[in-house]
């Protein structure tokens, strides 16, 4: 499957309320929003969140479909903004196992080493693949966040992982 990856824009904000509420829904343990508060949002508020912040796409090359993406937000306290927070990582179903999310990952990435020294994430402990993506690009377990979510009644672990990037 051919595909490019790009940061998303405004003009991107249908394509992205779309693909993250179609994660959501798919996957409520998965993310730490719910489908609830984002189906509220308009497009406008997602264009907003795209002109404002660093959400990578890839897209498709033959038809122009968005496959999957991935967000890099960095603090602008002093303290903290040598960190770097990967989030919001989500690969359409028909594209899994394609090598897209690797691609996504590496991308954000080679973004975000010119901007910070380390990356931080939490993935669902029950997510096996998203881990062995994560171990595969470097990231290494700090942490387990116990109950972390509660999706109805059923509560969910987090683990936390991080890496140090080479400038």
């Amino acid at each position: 499957m051919q595909f490019s990856i790009q940061k998303l824009g405004s003009a991107d904000a249908e394509d992205y309320r779309a693909l993250r509420l179609d994660g959501l829904a798919r996957h409520p343990e998965a993310f730490c929003a719910s489908f609830e508060e984002e189906d509220g949002l308009s497009i406008a508020a997602f264009a907003e969140r795209l002109e404002g912040g660093l959400v990578f796409g890839a897209r498709a090359c033959d038809r122009d479909v968005l496959l999957g993406t991935v967000g890099l937000r960095v603090s602008k306290d002093i303290k903290t903004r040598h960190r770097g927070l990967i989030w919001g990582m989500y690969v359409v179903p028909d594209a899994q196992g394609t090598g897209i999310g690797a691609a996504l990952l590496r991308h954000v990435m080679d973004e975000a080493r010119h901007r910070v020294e380390q990356l931080y994430l939490a993935v669902a402990a029950s997510n096996v693949s998203a881990q062995r993506l994560y171990g595969k690009a470097g990231f290494k377990q700090y942490g387990l966040e116990r109950r972390a979510m509660k999706v109805g009644a059923i509560y969910h672990d987090l683990i936390l992982m991080d890496v140090r990037l080479e400038p």
